[in-house]
């Protein structure tokens, strides 16, 4: 079994600072910061190498931060992150990996922020990156079906985004 922080030098061994970018460890659930258009390269290798056996994406989830309260003095810029949470049952280690996103991509709003899919590298990922397309409006560039899976198809918005409006009516039933 790797610990985090040798998980965290083979990464950035392999990959750099420029698509490793960072890790935080003084939290509750220590995570590797990877730039987004690495993150299918990442999956493959933390899947691919034999000491590493990342064989299990046991959750993927998009959260929007849309505003957070400053605390000890750090402010943290509107974005939304893609949380990856990894696990080997070949190592019993486990390993989280973060990509922050735009909110809006090229700050454009409503034009959706894109990242990579990670539904070849497991295929789980295909229902976890469609429910994050969904509830939290990130685009997974070359997902094999990537479409509303619990919002109806004709559904606007993307109801987990924190200025999401709920509509006063669809289809002639009201809402609230």
């Amino acid at each position: 079994m790797l610990s985090f922080s040798q998980l965290f030098d083979a990464l950035t061994t392999t990959f750099g600072t420029e698509r490793i970018l960072g890790a935080e460890t003084q939290t509750r659930d220590p995570f590797v910061l990877v730039a987004g258009e690495s993150i299918a390269a990442v999956a493959e290798f933390l899947r691919d190498q034999p000491e590493m056996a990342f064989d299990s994406l046991n959750d993927l989830c998009a959260v929007d931060w849309l505003a957070m309260p400053v605390r000890k003095g750090v402010t943290v810029e509107p974005r939304v992150e893609v949380v990856y949470q990894l696990f080997s049952y070949r190592h019993r280690h486990r390993l989280t990996l973060k990509v922050q996103l735009p909110r809006w991509k090229d700050d454009e709003q409503k034009t959706l922020p894109e990242l990579p899919s990670v539904s070849h590298i497991w295929s789980i990922a295909n229902w976890h990156e469609r429910e994050a397309y969904d509830l939290g409006g990130v685009h997974f560039l070359n997902h094999p079906d990537l479409k509303r899976i619990l919002c109806a198809e004709d559904w606007e918005g993307h109801p987990l985004r924190k200025d999401y409006e709920f509509p006063l009516e669809y289809h002639g039933i009201r809402g609230r």
